[in-house]
């Protein structure tokens, strides 16, 4: 039997940090039954460099990441989702394009690292520590019996995961 694939948009306002390692992660923890992708409400146009660091430094894959408008994923020829994340407050509480199909959407916030003002040191350390944040919950994402869960169960899943810290 071959088991679904699942297409995953993870959405922050700028797409330079959060939402782009997320994609980064899931696209290495899904092992091929997820295919994540990341967008901005008011993409920046740019990989901040704290967050392809840790993505290279993870050993993930990079080459295909780019920093890009929700608008991408809301055409007609684009995939088809099953799931929606934000992963910033702001963009949590804007209006949201029609995405293709019908997903199920989450809130996972995680405080904005490249707002952290301060050291070198302190400023790696928010994004370790966002990286980690967003590790943890994708590791439980992909840990689900998501075939085998009805609706309410799932979302109240998703739901949970977003508290989770690390």
């Amino acid at each position: 039997m071959v088991s679904k694939i699942y297409n995953v948009l993870f959405i922050c306002t700028g797409n330079s940090a959060r939402s782009i390692m997320a994609e980064a992660i899931l696209n290495n923890l899904g092992h091929g039954r997820f295919i994540a992708y990341s967008a901005g409400s008011h993409a920046s146009g740019k990989i901040n460099p704290y967050a392809l660091d840790l993505i290279k430094s993870n050993d993930l894959p990079h080459e295909h990441l780019r920093s890009k408008s929700w608008d991408e994923c809301a055409q007609p020829d684009a995939p088809e989702l099953d799931f929606v994340f934000t992963v910033c407050d702001k963009a949590a509480g804007e209006v949201c394009p029609v995405w293709p199909g019908q997903p199920m959407t989450a809130h996972w916030g995680v405080e904005e690292p490249s707002a952290v003002e301060g050291t070198e040191e302190e400023k790696r350390k928010a994004f370790s520590t966002a990286f980690r944040i967003l590790h943890r919950r994708l590791s439980l994402f992909t840990s689900l019996p998501i075939d085998k869960l009805d609706s309410l169960s799932l979302k109240r899943e998703l739901d949970t995961i977003g508290t989770v810290k690390i």
